[in-house]
């Protein structure tokens, strides 16, 4: 089936999501329309749209003018299964004693390791990202050092990987939360792929934005690997809802943003234990004073 997509950017992000929203009413309309954050540092966002059909490329065009985006680049996309070719290319993943893999390289799994099956999907978070390894390496890192968490939580959980190893660590129960519904979907698919259906839940939610969530605060454990604005955004919660001496692992931070979340954080009695770096992403491990 040939595929359509259609991609502008701009730098007012309300902008873009109205933007979108109009993109979604369009004739012929399109299957799905996302509005993401460009992870460069820019604080630029992206509108994209997938079609059936050949979009109707002048009214795709006013649109942007109204918006004040870029004129959106229109492709056609060949007839091809993608998961099934990133299946393909996504090798296994070691971070710690952690091993990441896909269900095509389940023979491939080393007996002393502690193993997370993520397959390809839509939501992030396979463990080949710098962020999602970087964190996964930091979460070891502090269990050899002789962390004992009892409350985690994944805030913005993608696949879930992060909140089914702390669940791989520690027989309590960890709490997975995003706002994207079909993140919570893939998550809870996962869960139950790895056999967590008793050790993760999954939520969703904005943040700490659920009664759930709220109730069994605070937190002695809190990941969160999303990008640099949401992470300063979401700081005065985190404040509020992580334990005393509670830790953070924060990633979706590019190497040059890391000193202005540290200082965020900083702002909110937290300390920094270690900065990692995995391409051209940094996670931070930091602590509540």
């Amino acid at each position: 089936m040939t595929t359509f997509t259609a991609f502008t950017t701009l730098s007012d992000r309300d902008q873009a999501e109205a933007l979108s929203e109009r993109v979604e009413d369009l004739d012929p309309a399109p299957y799905g329309v996302g509005v993401f954050e460009i992870e460069d540092g820019s604080e630029r966002w992206e509108v994209g749209a997938y079609f059936l059909e050949h979009p109707d490329e002048v009214t795709l065009a006013l649109l942007a003018a109204a918006h004040g985006a870029a004129p959106f680049a229109v492709s056609e996309l060949p007839d091809q299964d993608w998961v099934a070719h990133v299946r393909r290319e996504l090798a296994p993943v070691e971070a710690g004693r952690f091993f990441v893999y896909g269900s095509h390289d389940a023979d491939k799994v080393p007996a002393d390791c502690i193993p997370l099956r993520i397959d390809a999907a839509m939501a992030f978070g396979t463990g080949h990202h710098g962020t999602t390894l970087g964190c996964l390496k930091a979460l070891d890192d502090l269990e050899r050092g002789g962390l004992r968490a009892t409350n985690v939580i994944d805030v913005g959980c993608g696949t879930a990987v992060l909140a089914m190893a702390a669940a791989k660590l520690w027989p309590e129960v960890v709490l997975a939360s995003d706002i994207d519904p079909i993140a919570v979907e893939t998550a809870e698919a996962n869960v139950e792929t790895n056999d967590l259906k008793d050790k993760v839940l999954c939520i969703e939610a904005a943040g700490f934005e659920h009664p759930h969530l709220k109730a069994v605060a605070p937190y002695d454990l809190i990941f969160a690997n999303i990008l640099k604005g949401p992470l300063i955004t979401l700081a005065p919660d985190m404040a509020k809802y992580c334990a005393e001496s509670g830790h953070l692992i924060l990633s979706g931070i590019l190497h040059e943003q890391a000193d202005e979340v540290i200082s965020a954080y900083e702002s909110h009695d937290f300390r920094l234990i270690s900065r990692n770096e995995h391409a051209e992403w940094t996670t931070l491990v930091m602590q509540k004073a």
